[in-house]
């Protein structure tokens, strides 16, 4: 077994391999792809993907990166299915909260109610169709995470876990083990579970809560009412990818249901665990 850690995506990036021999070009495959991700997908990178977009005008038409493509693929297919609990265009909202910064030369902050057709798609081109700043920190960490797996399966890893900040996916013939914090008291683990050739994300409000203006705040919002979510729980999601797992934490913290149809409908299940 070996295992390599590194800062990315706002959090540590954990890769877990059980096959020691030849392991070390698929970590770094697999830490070079979180890094492309990073950097394409980044709201506080200038030269992002996403900063390039926000900056954009109305009308005009950036070419994106593949992969950026698909994670835009994806955000808005949740957002139209979720009904808007899964918000990608939120980011006015956390700018005003101070959980994201403005971005530069992006102009005044756009109503953070733009729907799904704000962003037109055509393979890699993107069409901006309505002021928006799009965001997507709620689903490109698990895809990160789903593309680092790939990398290693592409190098031939049998087995092995990636874990970004509680977001992981593991592959292979082996039960990986898995805690949940305790809600209450996020510094320890109040549940276990085992993982095989599955995804888990979890979103929680424990450390994002702040004082903002006399607001409590945190760096959930609710995509219908863009109020803040501080629900004391964490939720859970279990998924066949950590993108869609990443995504529908969110639909099932803005909706309160545990049985939400999305969940049903991309093979995914969730736990909620309470204070």
């Amino acid at each position: 077994m070996m295992r390599r850690a590194q800062p990315w995506l706002g959090t540590l990036v954990e890769v877990t391999v059980a096959d020691e021999t030849s392991s070390e070009p698929a970590m770094r495959a697999a830490f070079d792809v979180v890094a492309e991700v990073h950097h394409l997908m980044s709201f506080h990178d200038e030269a992002s993907d996403i900063a390039r977009l926000n900056r954009a005008g109305i009308g005009e038409q950036i070419e994106v990166h593949p992969r950026t493509a698909d994670v835009l693929a994806v955000a808005l297919a949740v957002a139209v299915e979720s009904e808007g609990l899964f918000n990608p265009f939120c980011a006015p909202r956390l700018v005003a909260w101070e959980q994201l910064p403005a971005p530069a030369s992006a102009g005044p902050a756009p109503d953070w109610r733009a729907r799904g057709d704000a962003l037109a798609l055509d393979g890699t081109r993107v069409r901006k169709n309505s002021p928006s700043w799009i965001d997507l920190g709620g689903i490109a960490k698990g895809y990160a995470v789903d593309a680092a797996v790939d990398m290693l399966r592409g190098h031939g890893v049998r087995a092995g876990c990636v874990n970004a900040g509680g977001d992981l996916r593991a592959f292979g013939d082996i039960d990986w083990p898995v805690l949940l914090r305790d809600a209450r008291r996020p510094e320890l683990a109040a549940w276990s579970t085992q993982l095989r050739d599955s995804a888990l994300a979890t979103s929680a409000t424990y450390f994002s809560r702040r004082n903002n203006n006399g607001e409590t705040t945190s760096a959930l919002v609710h995509g219908t009412n863009g109020t803040p979510l501080l629900t004391e729980a964490s939720i859970s999601v279990a998924a066949p990818t950590c993108m869609l797992a990443d995504a529908l934490t969110k639909v099932v913290a803005a909706s309160g249901d545990d049985h939400h149809p999305l969940l049903a409908r991309y093979g995914a299940s969730a736990f909620v665990a309470t204070p």
